[in-house]
């Protein structure tokens, strides 16, 4: 008994010395790497002619800490390694895809590790829980001191959407909050459709108040790594219905690492639970051939898609209010 209380208090100083007491204090400005008053210059890029000012958008990054050397579960809030890759890489070219349906949140959490998901047993599980205590905090207090009614928008991708997932189950399904949800774009993680009670998997472009998911591989397609996502939900996010094919000529455009958007560049397929596309075609296409599978670009791939379908959906959402 004494053996097992040493334990726990070692597990809980050590807790404390790395990664603080409680949650991060969301009040303070320095714990969110976007805050609509104060948008990151490396926003600039993307116009906002669209904004609405009566929808919100809380976006929640995907895994970034992945190194084997790194033997953290979790990422201090205020590494700056970490801050540097959310602002540059997540928020840039992931989170800017919504950043014309309305004003965009992004809190910095103490994210997992991502050996997590294989290692649940072993610490996975419980470095999976404290990021997302991080995300509920931040989520909790947006919704008491930012949000004042208007609708909402969720995005994330990879362990972001595993947040955003449960988000979803803890503050909307069956709850008086699902009234104000446009839409939850949660790609990359492998959910079943009947994972909600109240929430469906959205199969039009124009439905409101549903989550949309999907999982993206290469033409030939890594049979390892399909298994985590074999019967899944899964919508193709061109047509944003259903569709088994869908020529290139329909795709409006991914944002590459460069900055530039590419469109017209690859065939999607839906296929049990992933959707697989061509190999995309622009000017560093060989960099595509190096690539297993195409998880990490779940968002910029279909970029212009996203944010094209995230202003249909808003409009979509007041239309039908104006009809109540």
């Amino acid at each position: 008994m004494f053996k097992k209380v040493l334990i726990l208090l070692i597990v809980v100083f050590i807790n404390t010395i790395f990664y603080g007491q409680g949650n991060p204090d969301y009040a303070n400005a320095d714990n969110w790497a976007v805050l609509p008053e104060s948008y990151p210059d490396l926003l600039s890029d993307f116009s906002t002619p669209n904004i609405n000012d009566s929808v919100d958008v809380f976006y929640c990054y995907p895994t970034l800490i992945t190194s084997k050397k790194d033997k953290r579960w979790n990422v201090p809030i205020d590494d700056s390694v970490q801050r540097e890759k959310v602002l540059n890489s997540a928020v840039k070219f992931q989170a800017s895809a919504w950043i014309s349906a309305g004003n965009l949140y992004v809190p910095f959490y103490r994210q997992a590790h991502i050996r997590s998901y294989y290692q649940l047993d072993s610490g996975g599980r419980d470095a999976l829980l404290l990021a997302y205590a991080d995300v509920k905090a931040a989520f909790e207090y947006y919704l008491a001191h930012f949000n004042n009614g208007k609708a909402i928008i969720l995005a994330g991708h990879s362990q972001g959407s595993t947040h955003i997932s449960m988000l979803l189950k803890d503050y909307f399904d069956n709850k008086p909050l699902q009234k104000q949800l446009i839409a939850a774009y949660i790609p990359g993680i492998g959910i079943d459709t009947n994972h909600y009670e109240s929430i469906k998997l959205m199969d039009n472009p124009f439905e409101t108040g549903g989550f949309l998911a999907w999982n993206t591989f290469k033409k030939k397609f890594d049979k390892s790594n399909y298994h985590f996502y074999k019967g899944k939900s899964v919508i193709n996010p061109v047509t944003w219905d259903t569709s088994t094919f869908t020529s290139k000529t329909l795709h409006q455009g991914f944002l590459f690492s460069n900055g530039n958007l590419y469109v017209n560049s690859f065939d999607t397929h839906v296929d049990d639970g992933v959707i697989w596309i061509s190999t995309p075609k622009f000017p560093f296409r060989y960099l595509a051939f190096t690539m297993d599978n195409y998880h990490v670009g779940d968002v910029n791939l279909f970029w212009e898609d996203i944010r094209q379908n995230a202003l249909i959906r808003v409009k979509s959402y007041f239309d039908s209010k104006l009809q109540e």
